[in-house]
């Protein structure tokens, strides 16, 4: 059943005031790494950020008493906050010093941190720009292997791709909480293979339905509070 769709269910996506919002918030960061000579495709970014996600949540050090498990379960019981900057050159080399994980795609480096503050950023990824993450695929992005999980993008919303990329990973994020233990190790011993792909128009509507795990933004930034923007098609969950 999806996080999302019931309207009594405490989702960390919802619009609606809920019990998370009285907990402390934090928030992930991610940063994608836009060197001027050698941007990184647009769907690989998306799916490197998604995969960037799971290796955080799936790293022993997010887990039991690991060094990052009370800040990543804090995060968790509140909003599920995600936000992707860019850097590149010296801005990139600093972020890398600071403590988290770079997951490298085909074109695109991602680095994921332990959650943060909402207002306790540290500086050097503080100064990073959000906005003006615009990217583009060269070709199309080849059809979705339908034996392995995709994340589904809303064909309505048209969003940057740093909203895009923080979609994704709450779509990546959905379907593990819905996993077992098993499928979990399952997909973290295969290497998180994973699409994004923006769902078929005719489709979205069966999607949505389909009881599939569903991320309804909290409309902070570019779309409404309540857009369905991702839908997590996991084998494991059909």
């Amino acid at each position: 059943m999806s996080h999302d769709v019931t309207p009594s269910t405490d989702s960390p996506f919802r619009s609606e005031p809920t019990a998370r919002d009285q907990a402390p918030q934090f928030v992930l960061p991610l940063v994608v790494r836009i060197e001027k000579t050698a941007p990184p495709a647009r769907t690989d970014a998306l799916e490197t950020a998604a995969r960037a996600v799971l290796v955080l949540l799936g790293d022993e050090r997010s887990v039991g008493d690991g060094e990052w498990a009370e800040v990543v379960r804090d995060w968790q019981d509140a909003r599920i906050r995600k936000v992707v900057r860019r850097a590149r050159g010296a801005e990139w080399r600093r972020a890398e010093g600071l403590p988290g994980i770079t997951v490298t795609g085909k074109s695109a480096q991602v680095r994921v941190f332990p959650p943060v503050p909402l207002d306790g950023w540290p500086k050097d990824l503080a100064r990073l720009q959000v906005s003006g993450t615009d990217l583009d695929d060269p070709e199309p992005p080849v059809e979705a292997d339908a034996a392995a999980p995709v994340l589904w993008l809303n064909p309505d919303l048209g969003m940057s791709a740093g909203k895009a990329m923080a979609q994704a990973g709450h779509g990546a994020q959905l379907a593990w909480w819905e996993l077992s233990d098993e499928e979990r190790a399952a997909w973290r011993d295969a290497g998180f293979p994973l699409a994004v792909r923006a769902a078929d128009p005719a489709r979205w509507g069966e999607l949505t339905g389909s009881g599939l795990p569903l991320v309804r933004d909290a409309g902070f930034t570019e779309i409404a509070p309540g857009s369905c923007t991702v839908v997590a098609d996991h084998p494991a969950l059909r």
